[in-house]
């Protein structure tokens, strides 16, 4: 029996780079794959159903089981038709990859509200759409499930150019910490990946020009993973992938200093003073 033999799995933004080799790995491992994608552009505009159909193609080719889906993560009726196909096809839904995202890169001073709306729509309002209308249908089977979504490094330390795009994907961050907590009685675990890979929404970067051990398959075991029973009960944790290295990014407190004086009421003076032992490890 394979990984994920079995399992119904949707995956948005599966058209290219991370999301297709996510769902063409998903299907290799026997899972029956609902391949979401609108077909946009890099910066979200136009559209091609033919994008996903492409990957159904390759993964009935080699012998999977695929359907393709176009609705748009950035609605609430996208985001419940998505979830609405999948049970259609394949009778129910054990877990859902948030993959889709769309880049508009500005500097702050140059950032139009459309730009920064764009792009918190599709990463941001995406993943919390889809992962609500996902958690009602497995609340509803009473069987637990998996969720995974996916960061970047932009969101975790921030990057220049990418205010909209750090903000969506922070928020990503908070969306899956907060989602594990309160979906854990139900036993679905949420979870995240943060990728450093050569994809179309990357290749331009200068790192990327003559580097090709970061690809979009070094990224899709970590969906896999956390997509699956060898999860276990992990929940809450974002898996950093860049290229053969794997690590956590974890959100910390400094053991900080306490003031006993004054009622404990800092004067912003103080805090200067201090800053130094404040920040210490």
């Amino acid at each position: 029996m394979t990984t994920a033999s079995g399992k119904v799995v949707i995956v948005t933004g599966a058209g290219n780079g991370i999301g297709r080799a996510t769902a063409l790995l998903f299907a290799r491992e026997g899972a029956k794959v609902l391949v979401n994608d609108t077909g946009v552009a890099r910066d979200g505009t136009g559209g091609d159903a033919s994008i996903a159909e492409r990957v159904v193609e390759e993964i009935r080719a080699a012998g999977g089981t695929a359907t393709a889906n176009h609705d748009s993560v950035a609605t609430a009726d996208g985001a419940r038709a998505i979830v609405a196909a999948a049970v259609q096809a394949y009778g129910r839904l054990d877990t859902l990859i948030n993959n889709a995202g769309i880049l508009r890169d500005k500097t702050l001073a140059n950032l139009s509200e459309a730009m920064w709306d764009a792009v918190i729509d599709v990463p941001l309002k995406g993943s919390f759409l889809c992962t609500q209308a996902a958690a009602a249908r497995m609340r509803a089977q009473g069987e637990g499930g998996r969720i995974v979504n996916t960061t970047s490094v932009s969101g975790l330390l921030g990057s220049f150019g990418q205010s909209n795009t750090s903000a969506a994907e922070a928020g990503i961050y908070g969306l899956t910490r907060t989602c594990s907590i309160e979906l854990q009685r139900y036993a679905i675990t949420v979870n995240a990946v943060a990728p450093l890979a050569k994809t179309r929404m990357t290749e331009d970067l200068p790192m990327f020009q003559k580097l090709g051990s970061m690809t979009p398959e070094h990224v899709a075991p970590a969906h896999l993973f956390f997509g699956t029973d060898l999860c276990g009960d992990r929940s809450g944790f974002v898996l950093a992938v860049a290229g053969a290295k794997l690590s956590l990014y974890k959100v910390v407190e400094t053991l900080g200093r306490y003031k006993e004086a004054g009622d404990g009421v800092w004067a912003a003076e103080e805090i200067a003073q201090h800053w130094d032992s404040i920040a210490r490890g």
